[in-house]
């Protein structure tokens, strides 16, 4: 039986399919899309004419899908989701490459360098736009890989497999303690394994690969992990550290910015800690555009300012 659905079937009628889904209810999907509920109607027993099958059974709290209708709302989906992405290549294809960055950034790279070399970026090369993604690895690198993206930047890891990335370290990511300059814990010697296990702690979740990490070293220096606050959002810890009562264990760089208005102080754990480079990740096999240059070269220069504070601070 020949339904002839690449000719009866409508974009609309996919825009309806989704709504319903996505709310499980029709008057919900009708106001999701400014539709009056029996038009709604309508255009779904349409849709059921077309296909020949029953798409949705009623129930107390709204609809459900039978069989052809998760058939129907999967296509619709993958259809609208593939529209997304033309648009989207198709604007990009629109815009002067040579002052557009697209840039996508991990974690501690987002609220720790990247502000700030993106406002003095933006201060010397006003002319330039930079589109900004964050995102985990596992996320970013298939944008990369796709075009979508001219860069990553943030911690390097290894990849699991050989991808034919270049990952180009450009600054480091020690694992510091951070507190506010008047804090006791920098007092006499500094950081001690006695006074880090005495002090409030707010540490990354152990969800992430850096509040791993983080344990793992805590755990090396026989610290208590369950008394810490944790938190998955870097900001919320960047504002207990500010507070003047807690103690951060976390990359130095988290902090970049609060770190050259002297609003806090880093020292170096009691143990030695990895290095953990950091820098940016990118197609070999494709030249980056004029403003993705810029960028990075203005990441060299903040990070090596920051590296002159860290020396400075030390020598002090």
């Amino acid at each position: 039986m020949n339904r002839y659905l690449d000719q009866r079937l409508k974009l609309r009628h996919f825009r309806i399919i989704e709504a319903v889904s996505q709310h499980s209810s029709l008057l919900r999907a009708s106001a999701a899309l400014s539709l009056a509920q029996p038009a709604l109607t309508r255009s779904i027993h349409e849709i059921e004419e077309i296909l020949g099958f029953r798409l949705y059974e009623r129930h107390a709290k709204g609809v459900r899908e039978t069989a052809f209708g998760e058939a129907l709302t999967h296509t619709a989906k993958n259809i609208l989701q593939e529209l997304k992405q033309l648009d989207e290549t198709l604007d990009r294809l629109t815009r002067d490459n040579s002052i557009v960055v697209n840039v996508g950034v991990l974690p501690v790279a987002a609220v720790g360098v990247m502000p700030g070399v993106v406002a003095r970026l933006s201060e010397r090369r006003p002319e330039l736009q930079v589109m900004v993604s964050q995102g985990l690895s596992e996320d970013l690198i298939p944008d990369l890989m796709a075009g979508r993206l001219d860069l990553i930047v943030g911690r390097l890891y290894e990849p699991a497999a050989p991808d034919g990335l270049r990952r180009e370290p450009l600054y480091h990511e020690p694992i510091s303690v951070v507190a506010q300059p008047a804090h006791k814990i920098f007092s006499g010697p500094g950081p001690t394994v006695e006074r880090l296990s005495k002090s409030k702690l707010v540490l990354p979740t152990v969800a992430s690969k850096l509040g791993r990490e983080i344990d793992q070293l805590l755990g090396q220096m026989d610290i208590d992990l369950a008394a810490p606050v944790r938190s998955s959002s870097l900001g919320f810890i960047r504002e207990l550290v500010l507070s003047g009562e807690f103690v951060g264990i976390m990359p130095r760089l988290t902090l970049a910015a609060d770190l050259l208005r002297g609003s806090i102080k880093v020292a170096p754990l009691p143990i030695p800690a990895p290095s953990r480079p950091a820098g940016i990740i990118y197609r070999q096999d494709r030249e980056l555009p004029p403003a993705a240059v810029a960028l990075i070269d203005m990441l060299r220069a903040y990070t090596e300012a920051i590296a002159m504070e860290d020396r400075a601070e030390s020598a002090i």
